[in-house]
């Protein structure tokens, strides 16, 4: 019986590691091709196209030096970084208060106020009360706030974090209570010091969220040197049909193609390189706070 269960478990842990291999591959493949286009030669990509392998030797990097000596890349790049850390900071700001207290089971009218912010979720207002909310009644044209403000509060992140809140025992909230600490205090020295997977979750749900806006910018900021990172990169790859962003001496050492995939790889970097640090506690964080018990 024990060899017949250990043969099913082995038989299915084979096929869930075949399939996650073969997604894998499916992820990597596309990837590797960019990366590749990214390091193409004019001379190569003339000839052939984009190869699948190349030597380290034969690549070049002039689609990056194009990228990063484009006249408003610093600008938008510095844009993008003030719109994800200002709009993560106050996303969080605002979701854990408002979580912490949705999770206090004896909060006058808390149903309520779910069902409020349920609603929120289902029916959305619409693009142009919107907008002329934002534009002409807020007059946040060419105003950052216009990006950072409106999606400060994400549904789906409050009620994770607030199923995370749940989680915490009531015990060590009623000791802090007992020892003379209010709301503010058991919220700052005991729920968020033991939040930390929870937080730096949420946080890189917003932080992504920011870093990728490209339809709200497109509306509201017409200031070229108020632009992010993903318009600037629109504007390239639409821009580089008519070479209306190409200098001409340095497209003539890098392909077209070659340009696009630099400035998708250099989009993607940062996020990129923040997820290796908060991995460890991703799976934690969203587990724990969408399991309700």
């Amino acid at each position: 019986m024990f060899r017949s269960i250990r043969r099913h478990e082995w038989k299915a842990q084979l096929f869930i590691n075949g399939f996650l291999f073969l997604a894998l591959i499916l992820i990597a493949i596309p990837l590797w091709r960019v990366i590749m286009t990214s390091l193409t030669p004019l001379d190569i990509y003339m000839k052939g196209g984009t190869p699948m392998f190349q030597w380290p030797w034969e690549w070049s990097l002039a689609a990056y030096e194009q990228m990063l000596t484009h006249p408003t890349f610093p600008q938008a790049t510095l844009n993008s970084f003030v719109i994800t850390i200002c709009g993560t900071a106050l996303s969080l700001f605002l979701t854990v208060p408002l979580s912490y207290a949705l999770s206090v089971k004896t909060l006058p009218g808390r149903k309520i106020i779910i069902s409020m912010i349920l609603f929120t979720f289902l029916f959305h207002v619409g693009l142009i009360p919107s907008y002329l909310l934002i534009a002409k009644t807020l007059g946040w044209t060419n105003n950052l706030l216009a990006i950072i403000v409106p999606p400060a509060v994400g549904v789906t992140n409050v009620l994770v974090m607030m199923r995370f809140f749940e989680g915490i025992p009531e015990e060590i909230k009623e000791s802090a209570r007992m020892d003379g600490a209010n709301d503010l205090q058991i919220l700052l020295k005991i729920v968020l010091p033991l939040s930390k997977p929870i937080l730096l979750t949420i946080g890189l749900f917003y932080a992504v969220h920011y870093w990728n806006e490209f339809f709200t910018p497109i509306l509201y900021l017409n200031d070229q040197d108020l632009q992010p990172l993903p318009v600037l990169l629109r504007n390239i790859l639409i821009g580089l049909n008519f070479s209306e962003y190409v200098d001409y001496d340095v497209s003539r050492s890098a392909s077209i193609e070659s340009l696009k995939a630099a400035a998708v790889l250099l989009t993607m970097i940062p996020m990129v390189a923040v997820y290796p640090w908060i991995q460890r506690y991703f799976t934690k964080g969203t587990l724990v706070g969408s399991v309700k018990e």
